[in-house]
């Protein structure tokens, strides 16, 4: 079987791309040597990479090469200036062509230049009243089209507007929140901060106790207790004076018995 053809397109692969290159200029350069020496010709080869590097060829020396090719150059110009004008002339048609081209595209330029002034209301004399109806149609339909964009412009900056607004009241309804916690939390470590104060000190929760009316029946009863001895009445008195007497009496009797 015969050897594929291969289709010759640029390699994508920077790597094949590379080995490719070095396998085809060492062939392309034995090559150039070969039909050198088998033809008895002068052959010059010049490649420069995509890199950049250049490689080069030439049996009878690069730059005689270069020197005999550019005396080939100057006299083939000067054969082409010695032509016949006919000759001139078919060789200077396509630049005529590129010479009409370029006078269309300013025609084309200077018509647009002027539809843009009349779009821009500074130059309506020269104007039918076809053109001008077009015109005003082609005016109404920028000023929808400006409208809408308008319109479309305030809808966002509405909606955006409103989601700040939510963000806000979310924001403001946690801190009220965190404000009610706050509230709840205050009085009971005020609370419980009081009871270890009176736990430690507690004359100071007695008094406090009679200060504000508060407190069980019996320390309201010793207290009562303790007013009546120190204002003893004349009753009470003569209540305790037998009782003296009957205390006198049993020790006697005991001193007796002794």
């Amino acid at each position: 079987m015969g050897r594929g053809k291969i289709e010759i397109k640029k390699i994508e692969n920077a790597n094949t791309r590379q080995v490719t290159f070095s396998k085809r200029r060492v062939g392309l350069l034995k090559k150039a040597n070969e039909l050198a020496i088998l033809c008895d010709a002068e052959v010059a080869v010049i490649v420069f990479s995509s890199t950049g590097k250049l490689f080069e060829f030439s049996n009878a020396g690069m730059r005689q090469t270069l020197s005999r090719y550019n005396k080939c150059l100057d006299s083939s110009k000067s054969a082409l200036i010695e032509k016949s004008p006919e000759a001139a002339l078919v060789e200077n048609k396509p630049q005529k062509q590129d010479f009409k081209e370029v006078d269309t595209l300013k025609d084309e330029i200077a018509k647009l230049k002027e539809k843009q002034m009349q779009l821009l209301d500074k130059d309506l004399t020269d104007m039918s009243m076809e053109e001008l109806q077009h015109l005003e149609g082609r005016l109404n339909e920028g000023l929808l089209s400006v409208k809408e964009r308008k319109e479309q412009l305030l809808m966002d900056q509405l909606e955006h507007s409103r989601v700040q607004e939510q963000r806000a009241m979310l924001e403001n309804e946690t801190l009220r929140r965190q404000v009610q916690e706050l509230r709840g939390f205050l009085p009971s470590s005020e609370h419980s901060s009081r009871t270890a104060y009176l736990e430690l000190y507690p004359e100071e929760r007695s008094n406090s106790l009679v200060k504000h009316g508060s407190g069980s029946p019996d320390i309201v009863h010793n207290c009562a207790v303790d007013l009546q001895l120190g204002l003893a009445s004349e009753d009470c008195r003569k209540r305790k004076a037998p009782e003296k007497d009957n205390c006198s009496s049993n020790s006697r009797s005991l001193m007796s018995l002794m």
